[in-house]
């Protein structure tokens, strides 16, 4: 058997160090102006400017974590003896279905579950493959895609409050070009969290469309290219009503074996 590509180690850290400065540096650049929240804070009123930067920070932490986290790797079946009871196990806690055949990967040869994908990018197969993020530098998966949407609520709420404080300190009466050269870091701040909040809010939008779908990016774009998909009869085999795909999508604490939702008639397509 072929061995398994890792991940390239530290490919990822330039644009973590960016995100997390950029955060940090607009969040200070907020408070050195003259915004709300800097004439809060000098009034001593401290709810408010404490509790922005402490979702900011969570929204960081979250960062990280989604980042850093496994997105669901599809672990080696090699089949080594030693393995032989952590298999068993596994078995009982992600029980497969005896009627889907499923597929070896043509890149690192482990076997596929259904829904799962290779990503050139992480050089691994991912369950229930959503999307590689390059401003995550990770695969969206089983594992983190919850917590991928979490984070992109969390800071649609920091985005929406940072162009809040800083349209705040930008009065536009005043224009000159004096006021624009003490201004104009606020100002392109200000542009910058409006363009941030277009997507972010365009990105929460779509996967929380997709989510009460139950189905991924990368099946609702390339849908015609899926053997499980384009053979199958039904137009989306895995969904399973709104509130039932909501709930298992945030609330289920393992991951599910979608070869049990799959048409019997259709299993040997996969």
């Amino acid at each position: 058997m072929r061995p398994r590509p890792r991940p390239a180690a530290g490919g990822g850290w330039a644009v973590r160090a960016a995100q997390t400065g950029l955060s940090l540096g607009v969040t200070v650049g907020l408070f050195l102006h003259d915004t709300d929240l800097r004439r809060q804070l000098e009034q001593r009123e401290l709810l408010q400017p404490l509790l922005f930067i402490v979702l900011v920070l969570s929204s960081v932490v979250l960062y990280f974590v989604v980042s850093l986290m496994n997105p669901g790797y599809v672990e080696d079946d090699s089949g080594d003896e030693k393995d032989s009871m952590a298999g068993e196990e596994k078995a009982k806690t992600f029980p497969q279905a005896p009627n889907v055949r499923l597929r070896r990967c043509g890149y690192c040869m482990v076997k596929q579950p259904l829904r799962a994908k290779h990503c050139q990018a992480c050089q691994q197969c991912v369950r229930r493959y959503d999307h590689h993020c390059p401003w995550i530098e990770n695969c969206i998966g089983e594992r983190n895609h919850p917590l991928f949407v979490l984070y992109l609520g969390l800071q649609l709420a920091v985005l929406l409050w940072a162009l809040q404080v800083a349209w705040s300190g930008l009065n536009f009466q005043s224009f000159s070009w004096l006021w624009l050269q003490c201004h104009l870091l606020l100002l392109l701040s200000f542009l910058l969290l409006l363009i941030c909040t277009v997507i972010a809010m365009l990105l929460l939008g779509s996967h929380l469309y997709l989510v009460s779908c139950n189905t991924t990016t990368w099946e609702f774009m390339s849908r015609h290219r899926i053997s499980y998909l384009k053979h199958c009869k039904v137009e989306n085999p895995f969904d399973q009503g709104v509130l039932l795909n909501l709930w298992r999508f945030f609330c289920a604490c393992r991951l599910m074996a979608w070869e049990k939702l799959y048409p019997p008639e259709e299993s040997e397509l996969v």
